[in-house]
């Protein structure tokens, strides 16, 4: 008796195989609206997990009591980050999350005004 076949199958779905994937996107590809996710897009739960939700929209909830990247959500889960998108597109489509641009480097302070501001300083 050989347990191969049925090792390797089982072995794919715990480690994020096609089948679970699908399973856990409900055969989406794509999240139902185009949420304007990407990977750096931050995330912070609204609310507590409600009953009845699938565990990866739990682990989500959960993780994010912090603003966290798409794709930092992506690696904790070690899900693909397309996969993720959906689950959150769900969650910001239900109010349990809230999705937030980054910061623009715009908004960033000059590099050279602040060193001109420390220079002055050690001068003083």
């Amino acid at each position: 008796m050989s347990d191969g076949p049925q090792h390797e199958g089982r072995k794919e779905w715990e480690e994020g195989g096609p089948e679970r994937l699908y399973v856990v996107t409900a055969g989406r590809s794509r999240p139902a609206e185009q949420a304007a996710l990407d990977l750096v897009t931050l995330i912070v739960s609204r609310s507590a997990p409600a009953s009845g939700m699938q565990p990866e929209h739990v682990a989500i909830i959960r993780m994010c009591n912090y603003p966290l990247s798409v794709a930092e959500i992506s690696a904790y889960l070690h899900l693909p980050a397309s996969t993720v998108t959906v689950l959150l597109a769900d969650l910001v489509e239900g109010g349990h999350v809230e999705a937030r641009a980054p910061i623009p480097a715009a908004a960033l302070p000059d590099v050279e005004l602040l060193e001109a501001v420390m220079h002055g300083l050690q001068r003083l």
